[in-house]
């Protein structure tokens, strides 16, 4: 093995040594793993900071914490180290994505539009590993926390690629039953005399936007319940607890079996939502990713 060879293999175990360190928390735990003694883990991470001329890591009698050229270094790590091993799945297996894919989605959109297409993905693609986590919760996709994140509306600037998957619209809705007993909204200010479920995200105060004769226009309602996501509310409002304005997405299934009816459409903003898909892009996507982005845009939109 020629020199420069040779360096390149010493980069890729220091890579991998400094992201276990990072993962383990200390040289003792990664020592452990990779069958090595504290000191020599320890004198390895002297190597690279020595190499690279900057400090990566901060050491104290309990804990090691990430400075922020650590931050970016382990970022790079995970994804060369990523990129090696799809690459060299990918010619082992001819081309056929593998590995583990760690998705991240938002609770309602999730279990009501992507966990019933991981079936089929996981037909089409058996050599990948599907590690879902439903939260609501953002994840940090550049920091290597998920490899694919579904995120509604306007993206953060950030470095990593988006590609749209589809938009979602608001709708009000209310069960027949409920409407039966206390009537049908016929103008936005009727709203005042009902149960509004609400959001209970922070924000100055609860407000839902209408629009009349070409002006937009927000109204202040009040409810006996919050809850964090669109499903949750119209589960209440299919109950017949009260009146909610969630993602159409959320409702889609209740409306066409009746158990709950659009109101005051014809004061619709038409406001929308845009779906995305982000991950760290660049000249190496992952190929199991790429599959997975691919599958998402074609069966969502």
């Amino acid at each position: 093995m020629n020199s420069k060879m040779a360096g390149g293999a010493d980069r890729a175990r220091a890579l991998a040594l400094f992201v276990v360190v990072v993962e383990q928390g200390s040289f003792s735990a990664a020592g452990r793993v990779l069958d090595l003694s504290p000191s020599a883990v320890s004198r390895a991470i002297d190597r690279i900071e020595a190499r690279l001329g900057v400090r990566l890591l901060l050491r104290s009698t309990r804990a090691l914490s990430l400075t922020a050229e650590g931050q970016a270094y382990l970022q790079s790590a995970r994804r060369i180290l990523a990129d090696l091993d799809d690459a060299e799945h990918q010619i082992a297996d001819q081309g056929a994505p593998r590995g583990r894919l760690r998705i991240s989605a938002a609770l309602s959109h999730g279990r009501l539009c992507v966990v019933p297409l991981l079936g089929e993905f996981a037909a089409l693609y058996p050599h990948i590993l599907i590690d879902i986590a439903l939260t609501d919760t953002l994840v940090n996709v550049a920091a290597g926390q998920a490899d694919v994140a579904i995120r509604f509306g306007p993206l953060a600037d950030s470095m990593l690629t988006a590609r749209k998957l589809g938009e979602t619209g608001r709708v009000i809705v209310a069960s027949p039953d409920h409407l039966a007993a206390h009537g049908t909204p016929q103008m936005p200010e009727d709203l005042h005399r009902f149960n509004c479920l609400n959001f209970n995200f922070r924000r100055a105060e609860p407000v839902w936007p209408f629009r009349r004769d070409g002006r937009d226009f927000a109204l202040s309602v009040k409810g006996s319940i919050e809850a964090n996501n669109g499903e949750t509310l119209g589960q209440l409002a299919a109950g017949g607890v009260g009146i909610a304005r969630v993602g159409s997405f959320s409702v889609a299934a209740e409306i066409a079996s009746g158990q709950l009816v659009p109101i005051l459409e014809s004061f619709n903003p038409g406001d929308v939502e845009q779906i995305h898909a982000v991950f760290v892009g660049g000249a190496s996507i992952p190929a199991r990713v790429r599959a997975f982005v691919d599958f998402l845009a074609a069966r969502l939109r």
